[in-house]
């Protein structure tokens, strides 16, 4: 999953993405070629490539013949192919396929099993703190083609991905946002006071911090395209990068862009305090009343 982009084939669930690293290891730790195990699945060695890779569904009879090849013990066999069986299953969001491209269901997936969620945004209220009017504006500018039943779909799903922040064990949401955000007067003043009001009270959790780098802060080395880090419990998961732009998307686990978005993320952060953003938050606020 070094790089994907949308309109390409979407990038793996969680669970996916940890069987994927364990056939790799199981089959270097059996001293099997890729050429060798594609033999034994009559496949080509790009198939075992992606599904080591999670690029692809964990077909259960290849899994399976994998395993046998790898020399794994009946039980250890037997609870790979559990696990493998799951993560095939379609996430919750699932059910809004029909106006989510595939390419995001990713993003869903990855933001729903994270622990730890960094993103920086140059235009937009990040979605995991948008309130309903202002996704619903924020969405018809994106969809300006879509029927009101299709709208309000997209504003449920943005809605529901919310809850991950609810959970019992919610995950670390850090967000750095510029300036420029507080000024787009998205859906009218109302909307913004009270999309202001809602970052306000997400700065008193304590899994989320808001962040907001003034314009005086100058220019900085993250300024550009919006950008989320995502990291997971799992040791064996490297951190995984998403950004976008006006024509693609893409999502990125190589050491060196996932240290670079991060530095950019820290060093941006260090333009602006709890007490900047705030002070922010609350003039901007007025400047709607």
């Amino acid at each position: 999953m070094s790089e994907l982009r949308s309109g390409g084939t979407p990038a793996p669930t969680v669970l996916r993405m940890i069987l994927g690293t364990r056939l790799k290891e199981l089959r270097r730790g059996a001293g099997v070629s890729l050429e060798d195990a594609a033999r034994a699945l009559r496949v080509k060695p790009l198939t075992v490539r992606r599904l080591e890779k999670a690029e692809v569904a964990l077909r259960i009879v290849y899994v399976e013949k994998l395993l046998h090849t790898y020399g794994v013990g009946p039980r250890e066999t037997d609870e790979f192919l559990a696990l493998a069986e799951q993560a095939n299953r379609p996430g919750w969001w699932h059910s809004y396929r029909d106006v989510v491209p595939a390419w995001f269901t990713a993003y869903v997936s990855l933001e729903t099993d994270a622990t730890v969620l960094r993103t920086y945004e140059p235009q937009y209220v990040t979605g995991l703190l948008q309130t309903p009017d202002y996704a619903r504006a924020v969405l018809r500018a994106g969809f300006p083609g879509d029927s009101e039943a299709d709208l309000a779909r997209r504003v449920e799903l943005r809605l529901r991905r919310q809850r991950v922040l609810d959970k019992p064990d919610p995950p670390t949401l850090w967000v750095v946002m510029e300036e420029a955000v507080l000024h787009r007067p998205v859906g009218g003043p109302r909307v913004m006071r009270e999309q202001i009001d809602r970052l306000l009270e997400a700065t008193e959790l304590d899994h989320v911090s808001v962040e907001v780098v003034p314009f005086a802060a100058g220019p900085h080395a993250g300024a550009g395209a919006p950008f989320t880090c995502f990291r997971f419990a799992e040791p064996e998961l490297p951190d995984v990068v998403y950004s976008e732009i006006l024509s693609a998307s893409v999502y990125l686990d190589q050491r060196s862009d996932v240290a670079a978005h991060l530095e950019a993320h820290s060093r941006m952060s260090l333009r602006t305090t709890d007490e900047t953003s705030k002070a922010l938050l609350h003039r901007m606020r007025e400047e709607y009343t």
